[in-house]
């Protein structure tokens, strides 16, 4: 088959899938909720099973994997996806870059791999499990979910994703019995998660083309790389580190158990606030910015930070109202420290989710890394030396305030040199109706809590239906901008007709 007969056949085929932002974000959304289930069903499983302490030892041998697949990858997931949205009009192009990309990754991963044994070798504790997560290493290379998000084909990642995060609930449902099954844990996370990365290339030959190998520039995306993999590693900094940091400090399994368990709940609440829109709106803007359409940027950055304001400030007043029935509720006895950290930790929600739109909408697609680099560098900076000096005197604690401390400056940063594309006035026009109905809806949750005697379940209920209603409702008294803006979307109205036939 010549090369122009392939070309016009994958040019048809990638007609056929036309990305569309909203089945896009549809589909995303189904997955996260999807993410959001998984651990509801396996976390109060397994902190009944493995204990606090077995959660904390997971939770620090997998923060020195995290290093290590960073480096494997450096920043060529984020490069990656940005390259394949602005190529992905020319197929002949894209094919070049995808393969150039990823053999970038075959080589820093085998080198990675070098250090990951050395490690290995040189370590008498948790040597078993830094074994088995060695397929995490393997995985990075595998990955090229990348390739998929520069597209915005999501589908061909979400089914594959969706079937494996399935059999693996069941799998760790079935096989971990007992404390000391964590390396069955571990085992399965791994595995299942480099097969799912496997799956993505079935599907790959839809969208490339044949190249020729000496044709391949590999390094000339190494610069590129390694601009996107520094806030890579800043922002790991104050996320990742602060685990390892805990485990190298205190000494105490049971603190990093703890850290774990309130971050596992802040992360649900992150997929709610911006886990599908900035995955499917950060490939669009860069292909907006390739198109010079400044104006729509403009207010598709808007729309996104004013969507994740009205979920984020609902969501951080919400869990803070709930957390004290939830806690005992979801992880069982031994966890009451959870509950402390949450009360701490429960504004990052609003101010990641800020500064994470900014990013990813604005700063990525625009090509400015090295400005958001230098910010979360800073941040970084500030998030370790809160840490060195905190975590000795409060344990998880003090990990927690240095993580407040570090999102708090990096969003300051962020937002001062958006260049017009968003800017504080805008932040606070759509904040203060959502500000109101979050504050109501808490007083809500803590009458309840305060004057409703009932078991755990029946009054988290209570809280949590009462608290939802009263916030959106409030919002659309008040015609808060986004709300409407929602209740109008298309999407809710093609699925309404599609079960009503009307």
């Amino acid at each position: 088959m010549s090369l122009e007969k392939t070309e016009t056949d994958n040019k048809t085929e990638s007609s056929k899938n036309t990305p569309n932002v909203k089945k896009n974000f549809f589909l995303n959304t189904l997955y996260e909720v999807l993410c959001v289930i998984t651990p509801f069903i396996t976390t109060p499983y397994l902190s009944r099973v493995l204990g606090a302490e077995q959660i904390g030892v997971n939770s620090f041998v997998c923060s020195i994997q995290t290093f290590f697949v960073m480096f494997s990858v450096l920043g060529a997931a984020s490069y990656g996806g940005r390259e394949i949205a602005r190529n992905r009009d020319n197929i002949q192009n894209l094919s070049r870059v995808f393969w150039e990309v990823e053999f970038l990754i075959i080589i820093t991963s085998s080198i990675t791999m070098a250090g990951w044994f050395l490690l290995i070798l040189f370590t008498n504790q948790y040597k078993i499990y830094y074994l088995i997560l060695t397929l995490g290493i393997i995985n990075s290379i595998f990955n090229i979910s990348w390739f998929y998000a520069g597209l915005e084909q999501f589908k061909y990642t979400i089914l594959k994703n969706t079937i494996v995060k399935i059999i693996g609930i069941v799998m760790i449902l079935t096989l971990v019995k007992k404390t000391e099954d964590l390396y069955k844990f571990i085992l399965i996370n791994s595995a299942f998660g480099l097969l799912g990365s496997i799956s993505m290339w079935f599907t790959l030959k839809k969208f490339l083309v044949k190249v020729k190998f000496r044709e391949l520039k590999i390094f000339r995306h190494l610069k590129g790389t390694l601009i996107f993999f520094i806030p890579t590693i800043a922002t790991s900094i104050y996320t990742v580190l602060d685990k390892t940091l805990i485990g190298l400090i205190t000494k105490e399994e049971a603190q990093n158990g703890y850290y774990e368990q309130a971050n596992k709940i802040l992360n649900i609440v992150k997929v709610f606030v911006f886990g599908s829109l900035n995955g499917v709106m950060g490939s669009r803007i860069s292909y907006l910015f390739a198109q010079n359409k400044t104006e729509e940027i403009k207010e598709r950055i808007d729309k996104s930070i004013n969507f994740v304001l009205l979920i984020g400030i609902g969501c951080c007043f919400g869990l803070t109202g709930v957390i004290k029935n939830f806690v005992p509720f979801f992880f069982g006895p031994g966890y009451e420290q959870v509950t402390t950290l949450i009360y701490i930790l429960s504004p990052i929600v609003l101010i990641i989710g800020i500064s994470n739109c900014l990013g990813s909408l604005y700063y990525a697609p625009a090509g400015k890394q090295i400005e958001s680099s230098l910010y979360l560098i800073i941040g970084a900076t500030c998030n370790l030396v809160a840490n060195i000096f905190l975590i000795p005197r409060f344990k998880a604690f003090g990990a927690a305030i240095g993580s407040i401390i570090a999102e708090i400056i990096i969003t300051m940063l962020f937002f001062s040199r958006c260049h017009g594309y968003y800017s504080l006035k805008k932040l606070i026009s759509a904040l203060y109706k959502k500000l109101i109905a979050g504050i109501v809806m808490f007083s809500y949750l803590c009458l309840i809590d305060r004057f409703v005697n009932l078991p755990n379940l029946p009054l988290l209920a209570i809280q949590i239906i009462g608290g939802i209603i009263i916030y959106f409702v409030l919002l659309l008294v008040m015609k808060d901008s986004i709300m409407q803006l929602v209740l109008n979307l298309n999407i809710i109205k093609k699925m309404r007709s599609k079960f009503t036939g009307k």
